[in-house]
Order: structure tokens, then sequence, then C-alpha cells
């Protein structure tokens, strides 16, 4: 009778033994599949804190103790399963080209526009007070004035011939965008739009055909205030004048500086100048009725207003500091152009 009272207690001890001296394994079970079980002996405390175990051979394993460790995934089970199963998750590589336009259009992952967050310029807006009442001004003179106008303009003139418009003037700023690519440093982008200029005015008839995107040749749009901010003014405060609208202190001085590059401002018949800038005016607001939806619906017109052009105008920014010549420059005027208003003529 004691010998079959021995018996069991000596199985135990054998038992227990061996899940003392089992090796640590390199890799841990899956979650999974270690759910209600209970964890397996360690041979000291520095196993069972992910300390590697030292190489030797694992103890065989009695049948008691199969049924009593947690089910694990065989090598012969892992070489059977599809190939991204087994793949482990991607590392935060460098971003891609989507990714970077995303990050600088609207900022890292999880930021809010405006706010500031990592790599992304926060709205600095000091003077709101002052910019509300004048963003109140300039919306009634817009729908009062430029939007009805530029609705009568998309119902009257056919599309190929607005189509020619916008050509004419896009061509027109082409002296001022090579100027500024060149204060930035990029003459390479400086001969692209002079070869567009000169391709587009002698065989797109003054610009108002665009044979230079037939043949490939691409299409961006600087300015003196996106030159500042090249150069390192970064943050500007937030200001909206009068007729001209959403701008910083920064772009206000980019348009002193190019003013007397615009071509438009060369023409000395007052009636003939008056008049271009007066469709160049229209003909920007046609670009615009799109926007018309999303800003009637807006609970804050002002803040949307704002926060999107700052956010435009420092993608626009961060792509010059880049300057990777694979994205093509937008050449969409969302603001009224510098050549647009009847302005003194300095030097005259």
């Amino acid at each position: 009778m004691n010998l079959f009272r021995t018996l069991p207690l000596l199985a135990a001890v054998l038992v227990l033994g061996a899940c003392a001296g089992k090796p640590v394994r390199a890799t841990a079970p899956p979650a999974s599949a270690s759910v209600g079980a209970e964890p397996s002996g360690c041979a000291d405390a520095a196993s069972c804190a992910g300390a590697p175990a030292p190489a030797t051979a694992p103890a065989p394993v009695p049948v008691a103790d199969v049924a009593a460790q947690p089910t694990r995934a065989s090598d012969d089970t892992l070489a059977g399963t599809p190939a991204e199963a087994q793949a482990t998750p991607p590392s935060p590589a460098a971003a891609t080209d989507a990714e970077d336009d995303f990050a600088a259009l609207y900022g890292p992952p999880g930021t809010e526009p405006g706010s500031g967050g990592d790599g992304a310029t926060p709205t600095y807006d000091p003077w709101e007070k002052y910019n509300r009442r004048m963003h109140r001004f300039n919306l009634a003179v817009d729908r009062g004035i430029a939007r009805p106008l530029a609705t009568a303009y998309v119902q009257v003139v056919p599309r190929v011939a607005r189509t020619g418009v916008s050509n004419f003037f896009s061509n027109l700023r082409l002296p001022v965008t090579m100027v500024n690519q060149l204060l930035q440093g990029h003459a390479d982008d400086a001969w692209d739009s002079l070869g567009r200029f000169l391709m587009n005015s002698t065989l797109g008839i003054g610009g108002l055909f665009d044979p230079a995107s037939k043949a490939m040749v691409p299409r961006r749009s600087e300015d003196f205030g996106q030159t500042l901010g090249a150069w390192g003014w970064r943050q500007s405060r937030y200001v909206e004048l009068p007729f001209f609208g959403p701008r910083t202190v920064r772009d206000v001085f980019g348009l002193a500086g190019d003013v007397p590059l615009s071509p438009l401002r060369r023409v000395d018949t007052d009636t003939l100048r008056i008049g271009l800038q007066g469709l160049q005016l229209v003909d920007t607001r046609v670009q615009l009725l799109s926007l018309d939806d999303i800003r009637d619906n807006a609970v804050d017109e002002y803040a949307l207003t704002r926060d999107a052009w700052l956010q435009r105008r420092n993608y626009q920014i961060e792509k010059d500091l880049r300057h990777d010549r694979r994205r093509h420059g937008d050449d969409e005027q969302t603001t009224i152009p510098v050549d647009a208003m009847p302005m003194p003529e300095w030097g005259r």
C-alpha cells in the first residue's frame, strides 16, 4: 500500500522538476493562445524577467506536462501560414509623398488645424477683432458684387473662352514667378517657367492657349511672400486687407516686392489696364465658386477662411523648402493677385 501511495507523489515531483528545468523560448507565445492558461515555471528570476536562458538542451517533457503547457504554434504550423500573417508590422520609415503633402497641408496626424503641433505652423491671429470686422466688409462686397459678377460670367461666357482668359492671366504671372524662383535659388524651376512663358506667348497666341502643358513643361506659381517664407520668415501674423482679403504681414511686404514685376501694371492706357484688372478679378472669383457652399454652411466662416488660407500658404512654402521637382506647383489663384487692384504707379 505504501508503494501505491508513494508513486503519485514521485510522479508529481518529476513533473515539477521537468517544468523547472525547461528552458525559456526565444519568442513569447501568442496572446490568444495563452489566455486562460497558467504560465509555466522559470529556471530563475532572470528567466522570468525575460533574460535569455543559457543554451542547454531541453529536458524531455513528460506526457503529463504536455496537457499543462499553453498551446503554442509549432514551426511546422508557422511554415504553412500565409506570408502576410508571418510578416512583422512595418516600422515607422520615411514618409511617402502623399503623407508628406498631407502633413505639410494639415499638420501631423492628430493635429487640429492651426493648433501648431510638431512641424505645424500655428495660427497666429492677434488682430482677430479687427480682422473679423474687415472680413465682414469683404464678405459684403463679395456677396453683393464679386459673386454675382462671377456667376453671370460663367453663365454668359463659354467654357473655352473662360479657359483662354485663365491661361492668359496665368501666363502674365510667369515673370513674377521666374524672378522669385531665382531669388529662392531654384534656377532649374526658373528655366522651366521661362520656357513655358516663351512657348505660350508665341505658339499659344499671347497665352490664350497652353501648348506648354501638352509639352509636359511644369506649371508653378511663386510670389515674393513665398520667397520671404523660404528665406526664413516662417511665422507671421494673419491680417485681412480690404478687397485683397486674407494675407499675413509677410505677404503684405510680398505685395510691395511683386508690384514692380507685374507686366499688367506696365500698361500705360488706364482704360485698358483697369479693364484687364477687372477681368482678372472676375476670373479669380470664378475659380473660387466651388468653395461657396462650404463657406455658406460653415459655423464660423471667418475661421474657416483664415485656417484654410494659412494651411495652403504654409503648404506652398514647405514645397519651396523641399524643392521636390516631381511636385508640380498649384497655379490656381485663391487670393486676389497683386496686379488685379488699382494701386499707385510708383516710379512714374
